[in-house]
């Protein structure tokens, strides 16, 4: 690991310990040359998979494109980054394990079943873009499903 004070090429390891639930391993590091301490975090890698999309195409998985739509839905609502972060590390954990593709629908309609948890606004919001209402009338009949539970 090279530090990122100094930029020398050789780092001990100071600490370590379970971070995330056990899904990542945290490590304190300290530079050998200029005894700058940071800290690395380490996780199985989850999300070599392909999204096949409605058109049948297929592209890699992309978290960023999920987090950016995540957030625009989240957009002044009090939801913070280790949540979303959290919440598309479980989503990622789930589509992994199901195969090498997954489809867009699958994805989608698990990030709005997360967010409906996480925001009941951030959820509508998600949903109005992913379903494609076609009218107000379907997206009132939405949000009344929301306001019966």
């Amino acid at each position: 690991m090279i530090c990122p004070k100094c930029k020398y090429k050789s780092t001990s390891v100071v600490d370590s310990r379970e971070a995330n639930e056990g899904r990542s391993i945290r490590r304190r590091r300290e530079c050998e040359d200029c005894n700058h301490r940071f800290t690395t975090f380490e996780k199985v890698e989850t999300t070599n998979f392909i999204v096949v999309k409605k058109d049948g195409s297929r592209e890699s998985y992309d978290r960023d494109k999920v987090e950016r739509g995540v957030w625009k839905a989240c957009e002044k609502r009090p939801v913070t980054q280790q949540q979303v972060s959290e919440m598309i590390d479980r989503l990622e954990e789930v589509w992994s394990a199901s195969g090498k593709e997954v489809t867009g629908d699958v994805i989608g309609r698990d990030v709005m079943h997360a967010l409906k948890v996480l925001d009941e606004v951030a959820y509508i919001r998600f949903a109005s873009v992913y379903r494609q209402f076609k009218d107000v009338e379907s997206f009132k009949q939405e949000l009344q499903k929301l306001l019966d539970r």
